[in-house]
């Protein structure tokens, strides 16, 4: 599973990137998280607003850091799809 956080940097982008590291490591599940702040590539996925949060190549949440239960659920049910 490849898990991207998509953002410039901000206070949102970088505390949804260290809650998607905490889920990926309290579900055991086998992830790559990776940042992502180039701009040209945050645009390819059409999001509005920043933070935004793509597990394989879906966007699942964009503009918003969601709960910690929320990230696990997201990560858990890519998993299982």
């Amino acid at each position: 599973m490849i898990i991207q956080v998509l953002g410039t940097g901000c206070t949102k982008c970088k505390t949804l990137y260290e809650l998607a590291n905490m889920a990926v490591k309290e579900t055991g599940v086998d992830a790559l998280v990776e940042k992502i702040e180039d701009i040209q590539q945050i645009m390819t996925y059409n999001i509005l607003m920043m933070p935004g949060l793509v597990i394989d190549g879906y966007v699942t949440v964009a503009g918003r850091v969601p709960s910690f239960e929320e990230m696990k659920k997201l990560i858990l049910a890519a998993k299982a799809a």
